[in-house]
């Protein structure tokens, strides 16, 4: 039955008989009524699939299909897989459908449904004593199914890696022209990105996990899980539309407004301050954002304020969480140096000796000067803490109790702590 150029069989190949007649001719002899067939049940149940263009499931997906079922026939005719020839094929054309966007699962699920259908019109007219060679076709044809979802499967997913990294490099590059100033427009074409109305911007400080830190644990493993984990968060809640350069320890994350700079809701700088606390508890550490909004050519204005919001709030303690320039307005004044700084901060010189009328002269202000709470802070009977603020006004005079010495207090202490925070280390 093998001619002179036939392919080799397999050693001690015989082909399955169904019915009396070769499997593979059975195959060969319907080619044109098992693509028909397999294209027609492909459109049935995989919708993915209806939604492609007719042209190309009248070319390319026909031509496709007809090119597996003879290379199937071929198989089942030596008792040989395909070779490598027809499963590069299954791979490119596996990218083919990742680079279109159909889903893995529907382009495996494609080959199965193919092999079933081969399957049902080879057997359908087979004879009660054709169990042997049924169980040695299917075989054969498991083991070409499993090779060819291996082929599809690897195709698939090495070009939607390939996509992936063309993606992020575009985003990275739009993220980059914009932290520069650079004209953006054209980078966010390439990036299939609409330039927005404003971005948020946000310069994230992420503190450590107790893994990072924990002896015999890979600091890096424990890192890259941390912010995978927070990654994570953040892109489901901007539906990954946030532009970041993130390391474990934070960086720059731009978040697309549909609102002009000076217009962002009240509602809007909530749900930023949502999803600075949503990554937070994802990432299981404290994170920080300086925050600032602009419209994109202003971006890069936006990210060096925000850096500095940033550096205020670390300086003076704000609690984790997002910090606008209002939350830290008299801070930032105060952090840039000037003479009036100095003065402010040597008003509390006195105090330095008495390390306890400092401190309890912090958590009164904190603690909206409440002489009972702040008692309780710091476990001292309520007449201690007005005897304290006595010899606060005694050395400073600066009175606590007096309204109008409170403003120059707040400032006074503000100043202090941005001296000592640009103090070298």
């Amino acid at each position: 039955m093998t001619g002179h150029n036939s392919p080799a069989c397999a050693p001690g190949w015989r082909i399955p008989l169904i019915g009396g007649v070769p499997a593979d001719q059975r195959l060969l002899g319907a080619v044109p009524e098992l693509v028909e067939a397999v294209i027609a049940t492909l459109l049935a149940r995989v919708p993915t699939y209806r939604r492609l263009p007719h042209e190309q499931v009248a070319g390319e997906l026909s031509q496709v299909t007809e090119r597996r079922i003879r290379a199937l026939a071929q198989a089942v005719r030596t008792g040989n897989p395909a070779d490598d020839e027809e499963f590069t094929s299954v791979r490119e054309a596996a990218a083919r459908r990742a680079e279109e966007g159909l889903p893995l699962d529907a382009v495996l699920l494609a080959h199965h449904l193919g092999m079933e259908v081969c399957w049902e019109l080879v057997t359908r007219d087979a004879h009660d004593d054709d169990a042997a060679d049924l169980l040695v076709l299917n075989r054969l044809l498991l083991d070409q199914l499993r090779q060819a979802t291996s082929a599809a499967g690897a195709g698939y997913v090495e070009e939607r890696r390939t996509l992936a990294d063309e993606q992020r490099a575009a985003r990275l590059a739009l993220l980059t022209a914009l932290l520069d100033g650079a004209p953006a427009e054209e980078t966010a074409t390439r990036a299939g990105i609409r330039l927005p109305p404003s971005y948020a911007v946000l310069c994230l400080a992420v503190a450590d996990h107790p893994d990072e830190r924990a002896p015999g644990v890979d600091r890096t493993v424990a890192g890259h899980r941390k912010l995978r984990r927070l990654r994570t968060e953040l892109d489901h809640r901007t539906r990954q539309s946030a532009l970041t350069a993130l390391s474990s320890s934070g960086g720059p994350v731009l978040i697309p407004l549909e609102c002009r700079p000076d217009a962002v809701p009240a509602d809007r700088w909530q749900r930023l301050a949502d999803t600075v606390a949503g990554t937070a508890r994802a990432a299981g550490v404290p994170v920080r954002a300086g925050a600032a909004v602009a419209a994109p050519a202003g971006v890069a204005a936006a990210a060096v304020l925000a850096t500095e919001v940033l550096e205020v709030a670390r300086a003076f303690a704000r609690p984790p969480g997002l910090h606008r320039l209002d939350d830290v307005l008299l801070e930032y004044q105060l952090s840039r140096p000037s003479q009036a700084r100095s003065r402010l901060a040597s008003l509390l010189a006195p105090l330095e000796d008495g390390g306890e009328l400092l401190a309890t002269l912090r958590t009164h202000l904190a603690g909206g000067l409440n002489r009972r709470h702040t008692a309780r802070a710091l476990h001292l009977h309520p007449n201690t803490v007005d005897y304290r603020l006595r010899r606060v006004a005694v050395l400073t005079g600066l009175d606590p109790t007096r309204p109008a010495d409170l403003l120059r207090i707040t400032a006074a202490i503000a100043a202090r702590d941005a001296e000592r925070a640009q103090e070298p280390a």
